[in-house]
C-alpha cells in the first residue's frame, strides 16, 4: 500500500490559519441602551466590525436594559441619558448598586458640560457625545474596558481646572447648583409636566416634588412659580436647539 500522499497547505489556508491566531484575543461584549432604534443599530454595526468587541444585546429603556442583564453579564454597558421612563442618571445609579463592577459608558447628545459630570458622580466611568464619531467612541469604549475613566480633553482640562480652583470666571452655569434630583424636576417642568405628573414619573410624593421646585427657585434666584416655568422651558428649548 502507497503511503498517503501529504499535501502542502495552500497560503490562504495559512493566512487564515494566521487571523485565527491574532483573533485569539477575548471578545468583550457590550450592552447598547438607546431609546433610538437607528443609533442601536449603528453602534452595533460599528462595533461588530471590531475583532475585539461584540454586541451582548439592546434595550430600548432602563427597564429593558435589566431583563437583558439579568440574562448573562456583558462587558460595559454603553447608553444614552435620557430616555423614556426611568431617568438616566437614575439607571446609573441603579446598575451601580446592582452591578458595581459593570463599567458604563455614556454616549449622549447631550452637552457634556451639563451632563458629563452628573454621570460619572452617578457612576458612569466616561462620557462621550454622539458627534464625536466613531474612531473617537471605540477609543473611549477601550479605555473604559482597560479600567480607566474617559471624557473628552476639554472636560478633562475643566474637571482639572476645578479641583486646583482655577476655574475661568463666568464659566458656571446656574443649573450646577442643582442636585440630580432637582435637575431631574427642572427639566420635567420644562416640558410642561404638573407637580402630579412630576410625582407620578420620579415615584414621589407631591409635597416632596414642592419642595424640590422651592429648592429650585431659592438656587436659580427665580422670584416665583411663573419665573421657574419660564426659565426650565426656555432651558429645554435651548437644549433642543442644541441638539438640532
Amino acid at each position: 500500500m502507497k503511503p498517503a500522499r501529504r499535501t502542502a497547505p495552500t497560503p490562504g489556508a495559512e493566512v487564515a490559519k494566521a487571523s485565527a491566531a491574532d483573533d485569539s484575543r477575548p471578545t468583550r461584549k457590550i450592552l447598547l441602551v438607546d431609546d433610538h432604534p437607528f443609533m442601536r443599530a449603528g453602534l452595533a454595526q460599528l462595533i461588530e466590525r471590531q475583532a475585539d468587541l461584540a454586541v451582548a444585546g439592546e434595550a430600548g429603556n432602563p427597564a429593558e436594559a435589566i431583563r437583558e442583564l439579568a440574562k448573562g453579564r456583558p462587558d460595559l454597558v454603553l447608553t444614552d441619558i435620557t430616555m423614556p421612563g426611568r431617568s438616566g442618571l437614575e439607571f446609573i445609579k441603579d446598575l451601580q448598586a446592582q452591578y458595581p463592577s459593570l463599567p458604563i459608558l455614556v454616549v449622549s447628545m447631550h452637552d457634556e458640560t451639563i451632563y458629563a459630570e452628573r454621570a460619572l458622580r452617578a457612576g458612569a466611568r466616561g462620557y462621550i457625545m454622539k458627534e464625536a464619531g466613531g474612531d473617537n467612541l471605540l477609543a473611549a469604549i477601550r479605555q473604559v474596558l482597560k479600567g480607566e475613566v474617559y471624557v473628552s480633553p476639554a472636560l478633562s482640562t475643566r474637571i482639572l481646572n476645578d479641583l486646583s480652583s482655577r476655574k475661568p470666571r463666568g464659566s458656571s452655569s446656574p443649573i450646577e447648583k442643582l442636585t440630580d434630583r432637582e435637575f431631574e424636576v427642572l427639566q420635567l417642568i420644562g416640558h410642561g409636566k404638573s407637580t402630579r405628573d412630576i410625582a407620578e414619573q420620579l415615584h414621589l410624593s407631591p409635597k416632596t416634588v414642592d419642595v424640590h421646585r422651592g429648592h429650585i427657585k431659592e438656587k436659580l434666584e427665580l422670584t416665583d412659580t411663573t419665573a421657574l416655568v419660564r426659565y426650565a422651558v426656555r432651558w429645554v428649548e435651548s437644549q433642543s436647539t442644541q441638539l438640532g
